[in-house]
C-alpha cells in the first residue's frame, strides 16, 4: 500500500480561488477516478500559499493506472488550465504506511472501491 502525498505552493492570495476551483470541478473527476482520498488540506501554520492532498492506492501500479486515466478524461484536461495559472511548484512524495497503519488504509482502499 502507498500514499501520494500532493503539495502545490500557490501564487500569493491564491489559494482560496484554487479551492473553490477544486471543489466546483475537480474533485468530483478526482474522487470518481482517483478513489480514496486520505486528506485534502490547506496549511495554518509553516510555509503559506499551500495545498495538501493525500491519496491511497494498493500499490505503484495502481496509482500509475489510475492517473493514466485522470490524465486522459475530457472533464480534467478542461480543468486543468483553470487551476495551472494559480499554482508555482507542484511537489509529489510516495509515502509507505507503518506496519500498524497499513489494516486501517487497506479498510478504506476497500471502502473507496
Amino acid at each position: 500500500m502507498i500514499v501520494e502525498e500532493r503539495i502545490y505552493t500557490l501564487h500569493h492570495g491564491k489559494v482560496a480561488e484554487y479551492l473553490k476551483l477544486y471543489e466546483d470541478e475537480g474533485r468530483a473527476i478526482q474522487l470518481k477516478i482517483l478513489g480514496c482520498n486520505v486528506g485534502y488540506y490547506t496549511v495554518d501554520t509553516g510555509p503559506q500559499n499551500t495545498v495538501i492532498h493525500l491519496w491511497a492506492y494498493v500499490d505503484a501500479a495502481e496509482r500509475e493506472k489510475r492517473r493514466g486515466v485522470l490524465s486522459a478524461d475530457p472533464h480534467w484536461q478542461a480543468y486543468l488550465p483553470k487551476i495551472r495559472p494559480l499554482m508555482l511548484v507542484q511537489e509529489t512524495r510516495i509515502l509507505k504506511p507503518a506496519p500498524f497503519f497499513a489494516p486501517w488504509l487497506q479498510q478504506q482502499l476497500e471502502t473507496a472501491k
